[in-house]
């Protein structure tokens, strides 16, 4: 996946409390990280496999999912834009 940093406090299906592994952003109501959602999927497991093995809702994985595709569709800032005003590129 590619490295973006992610705001996970925006997405509904997940939580981060400092008594559930350290603070580690997991699935709501669960000690399943988010991160091995990826890491499951890059090494070729498909979301029902994950449901499976984890015992974790569909929902919790699919909205993961679309958070972190909808975050990475955010079209980045163009450099020129941070410009002052009146300054130019070189």
């Amino acid at each position: 996946m590619a490295s973006a940093i992610l705001d996970w406090s925006q997405c509904s299906a997940v939580e981060s409390v400092p008594d559930k592994l350290s603070g580690t952003w997991v699935l709501k109501d669960t000690r399943m990280p988010v991160s091995a959602i990826f890491q499951n999927l890059e090494a070729g497991s498909d979301i029902d496999e994950i449901i499976e093995q984890f015992h974790v809702k569909r929902a919790h994985v699919e909205a993961v999912l679309e958070f972190a595709a909808r975050s990475l569709d955010t079209p980045p800032v163009p450099a020129s834009a941070s410009l002052a005003p009146d300054a130019r590129p070189l």
